[in-house]
């Protein structure tokens, strides 16, 4: 596991030096995409299999597809491996580079992605407050409506990514010196289907999504449709890649075969959003939902088809149960470290 993971960043690393962009780096790159892809399967815990999952399977692929051909931050031959590695695998953009799109351009004036260390570090310990009230919560579920409970995993999953997310940034800093991006943008707050998914919730993935999957389906869409109605077919194709993508992050966390209810989530929530595009389009400002009014429907819809579809699956998994057992674990291990440091500290003194 530990090769596999020293393998990847180095031999794609090599490619960068020694072959030009297209399809001989594509060919020298195509082990590495496949040890990402097998790597994950070698974990069995929720955490670790699940954000391997996410950073080798899934980001760092795309990220390794867009270098094949010349395009994103890895492609900068002035990077050395460990930054290599770490724009690869993590949620990082290269500092002081420009925003890739418009939309990122409307991203980065959002007021989160500027906040002090001071506020980031402040988050983090609500977060992990959070997770500890939701864990003594847990022991309740029997005196709690079911739907609550699903919204106590909501929350749980949404907290608990900052945690992890927390932990990946921190050591970041410390190896190589450049921090995370902040991968949400309180979604909770969303007016609109388009704000919750493309600028609010999961920042990365879209930033992924978007030179991987949706610019080319809306460039050859254009030669077809027109630039207007060219984004309905590109937001359509970003939603399927990201179902497939979800799919196989939930057969890591499983090992089950897909149901299809991951894929289905999320071409509906698709063609909600193609929808909401369309009616934009149409109406062109004249007429719109006020903002008191947009944000309880959207974030509504959000959970309503979450309990229908996506949660269902998370539970199939037997994700809570299996969480608590590692929170079980870390915990005992964190209690033995703390009473060995504190016998080793009592023992000298006790010497001296």
């Amino acid at each position: 596991m530990g090769f596999g993971l020293r393998l990847s960043p180095t031999a794609s690393f090599f490619a960068a030096k020694h072959l030009p962009p297209g399809l001989s780096r594509f060919l020298a790159l195509f082990p590495v995409l496949l040890l990402n892809l097998i790597l994950p399967l070698t974990l069995h815990t929720m955490h670790l299999g699940g954000t391997s999952a996410f950073f080798l399977a899934w980001l760092a692929n795309f990220k390794l597809l867009l270098f094949a051909f010349g395009k994103g931050h890895l492609s900068d031959p002035s990077v050395s491996l460990p930054r290599f590695a770490a724009l690869a695998c993590l949620p990082i953009k290269s500092a002081g580079s420009a925003p890739v799109s418009v939309a990122d351009e409307k991203l980065v004036r959002l007021k989160k992605m500027d906040e002090s260390s001071e506020s980031k570090t402040v988050r983090q310990k609500g977060s992990g407050l959070l997770i500890c009230l939701f864990l003594k919560l847990y022991d309740y579920t029997d005196m709690i409506h079911p739907k609550l409970t699903w919204v106590l995993y909501s929350f749980h999953i949404y907290f608990g990514l900052e945690i992890i997310l927390a932990i990946f940034g921190g050591l970041s800093k410390a190896v190589v010196g450049i921090e995370l991006e902040p991968q949400f943008d309180e979604p909770y707050l969303s007016a609109s289907l388009q704000e919750f998914c493309g600028r609010r919730l999961n920042i990365m993935v879209t930033r992924i999504l978007r030179p991987t999957v949706y610019e080319p389906v809306l460039y050859f869409s254009m030669v077809i449709m027109g630039r207007k109605w060219a984004p309905l077919p590109a937001v359509m194709g970003s939603f399927l890649v990201s179902a497939l993508m979800h799919e196989l992050i939930f057969f890591y966390l499983g090992r089950r075969k897909p149901s299809g209810e991951i894929t289905l989530f999320f071409m509906l929530h698709g063609v909600c959003l193609a929808i909401e595009v369309a009616m934009k389009k149409t109406i062109n400002g004249r007429w719109g939902l006020p903002r008191l009014i947009a944000a309880p429907l959207t974030i509504g819809f959000v959970m309503v088809t979450a309990f229908w579809l996506f949660f269902p699956e998370f539970l199939r998994c037997n994700s809570i149960s299996r969480a608590f057992d590692e929170y079980a674990v870390m915990g005992a291990f964190v209690k033995d470290v703390g009473e060995a440091l504190t016998f080793g500290t009592f023992h000298n003194v006790t010497v001296v």
